[in-house]
């Protein structure tokens, strides 16, 4: 049961977007007039724009489409993507790709992000190379936790579920990896606040944990 695949989230773990999507909702629920409890809005962790729209739709009886709403944080979120200076990846991450795509593991990235922001994303960091393939959750029935997008993954990957390894920082994330049968490492960044951790495989705050002779032994 050899480790081949590695597949990535990109929010919370490739990158940190969090405070930009912060940021562009908080002005999104401005525009339509809400105040979003702290406790839902840590629910939306993992979630894809169009899912966060609905549960806001349906929590606050608002009479405006999820469409408009993506509209709307897209926009101020591209206005933040660009300007800000201090966006940058997480310490440790690209090393940790570096490192899979040497010793010849299969990456892919399967995050609930839009395809536009995951396009940008690596066009700014210049991740392409190092990656076979990429999965947006908003192009999916399902939002995570629903397993489907890292079903596919292994499957874009050429490779069974249990030769893969999801690296995720979302409840959501974990629960997704863990109802598709995968063996999830569980990121515990600085910025994972109100996540639940309990199904990921191993849980590190530290890339390095997670090189390729710290992990294969729980493949043997």
């Amino acid at each position: 049961m050899p480790l081949n695949a590695v597949l990535f989230d990109m929010d919370g773990v490739i990158v940190d977007t969090e405070p930009l999507h912060r940021k562009a909702y908080l002005k999104t629920f401005d525009d339509l007039g809400i105040t979003v409890p702290d406790e839902l809005y840590a629910s939306f962790t993992g979630y894809s724009t169009q899912k966060v729209c609905d549960t806001l739709i349906d929590y606050f009886h608002l009479d405006v489409s999820a469409e408009n709403i993506a509209t709307i944080k897209r926009k101020y979120f591209k206005k933040l993507f660009d300007e800000d200076p201090d966006f940058d990846l997480l310490p440790g991450v690209l090393a940790l790709i570096q490192h899979y795509h040497e010793n010849g593991v299969k990456l892919i990235l399967a995050s609930s992000a839009h395809i536009n922001t995951i396009n940008w994303v690596f066009a700014r960091f210049k991740l392409e190379p190092y990656f076979m393939g990429k999965i947006s959750g908003a192009a999916l029935k399902e939002s995570k936790p629903d397993p489907e997008i890292f079903i596919l993954a292994a499957e874009m990957a050429g490779e069974p579920r249990e030769n893969c390894m999801v690296i995720e920082d979302s409840t959501n994330g974990i629960l997704a990896a863990h109802r598709a049968g995968i063996f999830c490492a569980g990121y515990k960044s600085e910025h994972s606040e109100m996540q639940d951790y309990s199904l990921a495989n191993v849980v590190t705050d530290d890339f390095s944990a997670l090189r390729l002779d710290k992990i294969r032994p729980y493949f043997s």
